[in-house]
């Protein structure tokens, strides 16, 4: 008998995203300043780790390195208004993200023709240390001291103007922002796009077969990841009013990674959980001076050997147990009995 296969509505899966914008859409009613701004740069962070986990769990690409991307969309957004004298904010935010999809298009060329697997991952770190390197010798950028001063903008709509400087503005604007840019991100890994990195990260060759441009579509993930690593940057960088080369230290490459092992890479919404978790985390050892970030480290690595699939592998595996022990249903004969002769 035939079954009719049900599609789900795109809108209908992008449910969690509708409930964790409407959660931190609260949080200026429930929760103080300080908490405000933890909760905006979680929004960045989740941003951050989804544009990682484009690249790892859809295609297969494991990047060391992504830190340099969230760091040009952070400086260009911060440099960039310092030293034109000004111009519309939009604009820079269009700038500061495509920056960061093309540093992607010119470092992937170089990595991805000449290497792979850990060779990739090694090669994306380097190219990390030497943005970093580049920051701290480079004068208009700050050098080790970074840029200050960064203003929160007012956007100029032709018949209206947006002030963000005021109150919570800024940070609703970045709920918005990164909300859409989760979206995005959603889209393309579940679409067209999204089935091609698949079946490229499961099988290259036998991808090539079947006429798909391996190396096109690894380097168009590896920009479309950068490009979203550096609107991350770009929005963080009026929020936090600060940049330093901190932000393309190796160490702020680790942190998406930290993201996805912590709530799940097997899942879209694995890596917003971890960042949730992480910040969680964070706050709560931020009194402990000289150990927390033992604390930290000692708690993610018991997380991470108990639940090798994070947050979202333990919720699959607790909903798929009812299901394998239910009985299985006897199916109705719907033949009839022969009859015996006497």
């Amino acid at each position: 008998m035939m079954t009719l296969a049900t599609r789900t509505s795109p809108l209908l899966a992008l449910w969690p995203l509708a409930v964790g914008l409407i959660l931190f859409a609260l949080a200026p009613a429930l929760l103080n300043q300080g908490l405000v701004f933890l909760a905006g740069l979680t929004l960045v962070n989740i941003v951050f780790a989804q544009a990682w986990n484009l690249l790892f769990s859809t295609i297969g690409l494991l990047s060391f390195g992504q830190a340099m991307f969230f760091a040009i969309g952070a400086y260009a957004m911060a440099a960039g208004p310092q030293q034109a004298g000004g111009g519309p904010f939009l604009m820079w935010l269009g700038l500061s993200t495509g920056l960061g999809a093309l540093a992607a298009i010119v470092f992937g060329i170089v990595a991805l023709r000449r290497s792979g697997g850990i060779y990739f991952a090694v090669l994306t770190l380097a190219f990390a240390e030497l943005v970093h390197v580049l920051i701290t010798k480079t004068d208009w950028l700050g050098r080790n001291d970074g840029l200050t001063g960064i203003y929160r903008p007012k956007i100029e709509l032709g018949i209206a103007t947006i002030d963000l400087t005021q109150g919570d503005a800024y940070y609703w604007f970045m709920l918005v922002a990164c909300g859409l840019a989760s979206a995005l991100l959603w889209w393309a890994g579940h679409g067209v796009l999204g089935r091609s990195f698949r079946a490229i990260r499961q099988d290259p060759v036998r991808a090539a077969f079947l006429g798909l441009d391996v190396d096109r579509h690894r380097l168009a993930a590896f920009a479309i990841s950068g490009a979203a690593s550096a609107f991350a940057g770009a929005v963080s960088a009026p929020w936090m009013q600060i940049v330093t080369p901190e932000l393309a230290h190796w160490s702020m490459s680790t942190r998406p990674v930290l993201y996805a092992l912590l709530g799940g890479a097997a899942s879209f919404w694995g890596p917003a959980i971890g960042a949730i978790l992480f910040g969680a985390v964070e706050y709560a050892t931020r009194t402990m001076h000289g150990i927390a970030d033992i604390t930290t480290g000692l708690m993610l690595l018991a997380v991470v050997l108990a639940i090798p699939g994070g947050v979202m592998g333990l919720v699959m595996k607790l909903r798929a147990r009812p299901a394998a022990a239910a009985p299985a249903r006897p199916v109705a004969s719907t033949t009839r009995p022969q009859e015996q002769t006497p």
